[in-house]
C-alpha cells in the first residue's frame, strides 16, 4: 500500500498543482495448446507532479518514492512551468475552482482497498485446469490458447484544488481462444474473455474453471458453425451489432471523437453541438461507477486531476450534447469537467479518457430485432478496426450470421463493416432493452487504458465487405 508522502508537500504549492504517487502491477500467465510460453509479473511505480501556470503545464517524473523524489519532482515541475510560462505567454487565467473533498475508496460501493497480488501459482493452477477441460471436451481443436492476465493499478493523489484521493483498481481477465480447420483446411479461430473488476480470487466467475463450462459449450458451437461458414454478400445491408460489436464500435468511432482534446484538433464532433448525430433512439453515456442503478466494470470516482467523476451524457435522444473534458479543454469550452482526466502510469501525464461509454438500452427484444430482417446480417464479434477523427470506421466481423426471414441463418467467414459513425448512428431504428458489459479493452490512445464498453444490440444499416 502506498504511504502517504504527498500531503505535507500542499503548503509548498505555488500555482494549481497535482501530487501523483502511483504503482501498477501486472501479472500473466499463457498455455498454448499446452504449453507455458508466458509467466510474468512486474510491478512499476513512482511519483510525479504537474504544475499548470498561465495555460501551460510544467511535468516531471521519479520512479524513487521518497520524501526527496517528492519534494524533487515538485521543485522541477514547478521550475518547468514557469520556464514554459515565460516563453509560451498564453497569458490564460487560473482554472475555475473544483469541489473539494477527499474520495477514500475501499468502503461501501466505493471500490476496493489496496491489497498485494495473488500468488503467480494460482494463475498457473487455474489456465492449467482450464486448459485439461478444453482439451478433454472439445476433441476437434487443432489449437487453443489460456491467457490469465491481471493488472492493478494504486494511486494516490493531492491537489492545490479539488479533491485527494487513494485508490486501487485491480482488473483479472482469463481469456480462452479456440482454433479448428475448416473443410478446404484454413484455421479458424474464436476468442472469448472472462472476468473483470476485482481481484482474481475474488471474481465469482473465476473461483472454479468449471464455472465456465456454458460460455465454453458457446464458445466451442459458434466455433463449429464459423468453419462451415459462408461468404457474406458485399453491399449495405440491414444488421443487427450484438452489445459486444455495438460497445467496441461505439467507444471507437464515437467516443473518440467527442473526447475534447480531439474536438480542439479537428474532430467531426468540433461542428456538430447541439446538433443531429444519431436517431431519436440513441441516448449515449460514458458512465463513471454506476450504471441504471449497477456497478460498471471500470468504476472511476476520482480523475488524476482531481476532479469527482460524474456521468457525461454525450448524445441524448439522437443529438450531441456533450464532450468530455480535461480542466484544461473544460476551461476553453467555459463548461464543468466531470472526471476523464486519467493517466496509466506515474510517469505518464493525464489525458482525456472514455471510462465506461454505451448507448442507452431501449424497448426492444433481441429477438423481435431479429425477426424484422427479412435478409441481412446479425454482427456478433469484432477483432481489429481502426476510425479516425472523421467518424469514418471499418472493423473486422470475426463471427456474424446470415438473417434469412427473420431467422439465424448459416454464421459468416470473416469479413469486415464499415462507414461513417454519425451517418451509422442514424440509422439506428430499433435498441435492444438489455444491457451488457465488458471490460477486456485496453483503450490506446497514446498511454493504454483499461475500460468498459458495452451496451445494447442495435438495428442499423451497415457496409459489409464481401469475399
Amino acid at each position: 500500500m502506498i504511504q502517504d508522502l504527498l500531503s505535507a508537500q500542499k503548503g509548498a504549492f505555488k500555482d494549481y498543482t497535482e501530487l501523483r504517487a502511483q504503482v501498477n502491477s501486472t501479472q500473466q500467465v499463457v498455455l498454448l495448446a499446452g504449453n507455458m510460453v508466458a509467466n510474468a509479473q512486474s510491478e512499476t511505480g513512482g511519483v510525479s507532479a504537474r504544475v499548470y501556470r498561465g495555460g501551460t503545464y510544467g511535468f516531471a517524473s521519479n520512479a524513487e518514492y521518497s520524501q526527496n523524489s517528492v519534494q524533487g519532482v515538485l521543485k522541477a515541475a514547478t521550475e518547468n512551468a514557469a520556464t514554459m510560462d515565460k516563453n509560451v505567454k498564453k497569458g490564460l487565467p487560473p482554472f475555475p475552482a473544483a469541489t473539494p473533498g477527499r474520495i477514500e475508496l475501499g468502503s461501501g460501493a466505493k471500490g476496493q482497498k489496496p491489497k498485494g497480488a495473488v500468488a503467480q501459482n494460482i494463475l498457473i493452477d487455474y489456465v492449467k485446469a482450464l486448459d485439461a477441460l478444453i482439451v478433454g471436451k472439445y476433441k476437434d481443436l487443432t489449437s487453443r490458447t489460456v491467457i490469465a492476465n491481471c493488472l492493478s493499478m494504486e494511486k494516490m493523489l493531492t491537489v492545490s484544488d479539488g479533491a485527494d484521493g487513494h485508490h486501487f483498481s485491480p482488473r483479472s481477465l482469463v481469456m480462452v481462444m479456440m482454433t479448428a480447420l475448416t473443410p478446404e483446411g484454413t484455421p479458424v479461430e474464436l476468442f472469448k474473455p472472462f472476468g473483470g473488476f476485482g481481484r482474481f480470487d475474488e471474481i465469482p466467475a473465476l473461483k472454479d474453471p468449471a464455472l465456465l463450462a456454458a460460455d465454453l459449450d458457446t464458445l466451442h458451437e459458434q466455433l463449429m458453425a464459423l468453419r462451415e461458414g459462408v461468404h457474406a454478400q458485399a453491399g449495405t445491408r440491414k444488421c443487427v451489432l450484438h452489445p459486444d460489436l455495438g460497445g467496441m464500435l461505439v467507444h471507437e468511432a464515437v467516443g473518440h471523437t467527442v473526447e475534447a482534446d480531439l474536438v480542439r484538433s479537428g474532430s467531426v464532433a468540433a461542428h456538430n453541438m447541439n446538433k443531429r448525430v444519431g436517431s431519436d433512439l440513441v441516448n449515449m453515456v460514458d458512465f463513471a461507477h454506476t450504471a441504471l442503478g449497477q456497478p460498471v466494470p471500470m468504476p472511476v470516482y476520482l480523475d488524476d486531476e482531481g476532479v469527482i467523476a460524474e456521468d457525461v451524457n454525450l448524445i441524448e435522444n439522437g443529438i450531441l450534447k456533450s464532450y468530455m473534458h480535461s480542466r484544461e479543454s473544460a476551461q476553453h469550452f467555459g463548461v464543468e469537467p466531470q472526471g476523464n482526466a486519467r493517466a496509466f502510469a506515474f510517469s505518464d501525464e493525464p489525458l482525456i479518457r472514455m471510462r465506461n461509454t454505451a448507448i442507452l438500452p431501449g424497448k426492444d427484444k433481441l429477438e423481435d430485432m431479429i425477426a424484422s430482417v427479412d435478409d441481412g446480417y446479425y454482427l456478433v464479434k469484432t477483432g481489429n478496426g481502426q476510425a479516425d477523427a472523421t467518424g469514418e470506421f471499418m472493423f473486422s466481423v470475426t463471427l456474424g450470421y446470415e438473417i434469412k426471414g427473420g431467422k439465424i441463418g448459416k454464421a459468416i467467414r470473416e469479413t469486415t463493416m464499415s462507414g461513417v459513425a454519425f451517418e451509422m448512428l442514424k440509422t439506428i431504428d430499433m435498441v435492444s432493452d438489455d444491457m451488457n458489459w465488458t471490460c477486456a479493452g485496453m483503450c490506446g490512445k497514446k498511454q493504454p487504458m483499461p475500460v468498459g464498453m458495452g451496451g445494447p444490440a442495435v438495428r442499423c444499416d451497415m457496409n459489409i465487405g464481401g469475399r
